[in-house]
């Protein structure tokens, strides 16, 4: 598969995801799409982000999910010079503090 192509596969799966419509949609998808180990990753990692928006510490982070300290920093990379992705749905998410489990 050429770089192009793969490109072109991101999009067809964010167009796919767009045209979800509640929340059993999107579980159903995502349980069919991805391993167990993979959606428990990819949960870990927005649990982490979460975390990290309150101000815990790493090693908070990593005691409550048992993350990594090289996922946590790959997060916080991510929250700091990334694309701004998390911080877009956390604003659409609302209230972090309030909102979610304040680990």
């Amino acid at each position: 598969m050429k770089k192009d192509d793969i490109k072109l596969d991101k999009n067809f799966l964010y167009d796919c995801l767009l045209k979800l419509e509640t929340r059993e949609e999107i579980a159903a998808f995502m349980e069919d799409l991805c391993t167990v180990q993979e959606l428990n990753s990819i949960t870990q990692r927005l649990w982490v982000a979460v975390l990290l928006k309150q101000n815990k510490t790493y090693t908070a982070i990593a005691r409550s999910t048992g993350s990594s300290t090289a996922t946590i920093s790959r997060v916080n990379r991510s929250l700091s010079y990334g694309t701004g992705g998390y911080d877009r749905l956390f604003e659409k998410l609302g209230d972090l503090k309030e909102n979610y489990r304040n680990e």
